[in-house]
């Protein structure tokens, strides 16, 4: 029995310390081992930082003497200093990265951020009834652009519902030209779809050597027409798309509704997209002439040269200060502008006066043609709505800018430019005048001279023949 237990005392031990008692043998050994390799370790660093100590307080022994200071004060203000030219040096690294602003930015820097670059706020869009005579069909376009081989790839798709021509047979023969404004060059036209009012054209167009900061100022043009065999196309309807609203960083592919030609008789002006922020506290109000969209056609190329004339009048309608003008946009009824003007005006004065925004053509001879106008203003809350809204808002919203769209009102004759024009033309009569008067007394004085001369002969004349 006992032979028994031994031998069953035996094989206990061995499960004990056989093989899963080695193993867990092991991992203790190996973690104690990795305790004490990590408690040399920091010793030996310890160490290490005691001897550079020494070493430094040894090296600024005579340094503490002559100063009267400690070792360990000197090193205090010497990683102090230390610290500090990190400091400077990440603060002139920042400065440098940081984005130059353009000249002249830095007066209106707190009034003109987030105003137009990295913009928010959303336009608030115009509701456009439309008319069942407004409806010229529908166009399925895809642009594409490249911006390697600074190409922009149009494909015409199909159109859909339009609008028969031909009305015997209740149906018409399209066509499709596509083209830039305001170069309208190169022009390309689709292939002819005979009596189909669902024509599917399936054909692409490239437009070459066009840089991509070159497509903030051109409008696509696709204008569709009735073929017809002996005399030129009528153009049924078109769709002009700003490519400055285009996301050109991918492909696009969408419907839009054709629209009525324009042939001068509708009343339809155009829209104009700008944004006010006014600050109470420096009285300043930021106007950013945005963009302006379907402006009436003005030339007889069936484009226009339009900018913008903005003018402040005071409760009397008496002008207050100079007018301000943006840059013109030649041949083009969908310009990009994103110029900002600042206005001083105090916070009581701010119900009292009117902003005058006129959208003029330019013009070589004589002064520009204006195209359509608002007016912005607590004073407009009858006269127009939109305008009175505008500036209720933003002044309800210091500091912050509100972008909306306006509809351009019928343009009446500006007293202002009908005074200038009236002084200068009052002036060129007064030179006109003073230039003839110098010529009458001229010609008086050579008058005057001759009949001396004729006076004098005679008396000679007679002299002679008394003597004779």
């Amino acid at each position: 029995m006992n032979g028994g237990l031994l031998e069953g005392d035996g094989s206990t031990e061995h499960d004990l310390f056989g093989e899963g008692g080695s193993l867990r043998g092991a991992r203790m050994r190996y973690r104690r081992d990795a305790v004490e390799d990590m408690k040399d370790g920091l010793h030996k660093v310890e160490d290490e930082v005691m001897d550079l100590e020494k070493k430094a307080e040894e090296e600024l022994k005579p340094v503490a003497e002559l100063t009267h200071m400690k070792p360990w004060m000197i090193l205090a203000i010497i990683a102090g200093i230390v610290l500090v030219l990190i400091g400077v040096g990440i603060w002139c690294i920042w400065r440098f990265c940081k984005k130059k602003r353009p000249k002249g930015a830095a007066e209106c820097e707190d009034d003109e951020k987030d105003l137009v670059n990295n913009e928010e706020e959303v336009a608030e869009e115009i509701e456009e009834a439309k008319g069942e005579d407004d409806f010229k069909g529908k166009i399925h376009y895809k642009l594409e652009y490249d911006f390697t081989t600074q190409e922009l790839k149009v494909t015409v798709i199909e159109c859909s519902d339009l609008p028969p021509t031909d009305w015997s047979t209740g149906l018409t023969d399209p066509f499709v030209k596509v083209y830039l404004l305001p170069d309208k060059k190169p022009k390309y036209e689709t292939k002819v779809h005979r009596k189909n009012l669902n024509p599917k054209f399936d054909q692409t167009f490239i437009f070459k050597n066009l840089p991509y900061v070159d497509t903030f100022d051109k409008t696509l043009v696709f204008a569709v027409y009735d073929y017809d065999r002996f005399s030129s196309s009528d153009q049924t309807g078109e769709y002009q798309l700003p490519l400055n609203q285009v996301d050109l960083a991918g492909p696009v592919q969408e419907w839009k509704d054709l629209a009525p030609v324009d042939d001068g008789s509708n009343q339809y002006l155009g829209d104009l997209c700008l944004s006010l922020r006014y600050v109470p506290s420096s009285g300043k109000l930021t106007v950013a002439v945005l963009e302006a969209r379907k402006l009436k056609k003005m030339d007889i190329t069936g484009a226009s040269d339009p900018y913008v004339k903005l003018k402040l009048f005071d409760s009397k309608q008496k002008r207050i200060g100079k007018k301000k003008k943006t840059s013109v946009k030649s041949c083009n009824l969908n310009p990009y502008w994103n110029e900002s003007f600042v206005f001083i005006i105090d916070e009581m004065d701010m119900k009292r006066v009117t902003l005058d925004i006129t959208v003029c053509d330019y013009d070589l001879i004589g002064g520009g043609d204006p195209i359509g106008k608002i007016k912005l203003g607590w004073s407009q809350n009858k006269e127009y709505k939109p305008g009175f809204k505008h500036w209720k808002e933003a002044l309800e919203n210091p500091r912050r800018p509100i972008i909306k769209w306006h509809v351009l009102q019928d343009p009446e004759p500006e007293e202002d430019d009908e005074k200038e024009k009236g002084d200068k033309e009052g002036k060129k009569k007064d030179k006109k005048d003073k230039k003839g008067d110098k010529d009458k007394d001229e010609k008086e004085d050579k008058e005057e001279k001759k009949d001396e001369k004729k006076d004098e002969k005679k008396e000679d004349k007679k002299k002679d023949e008394k003597k004779k």
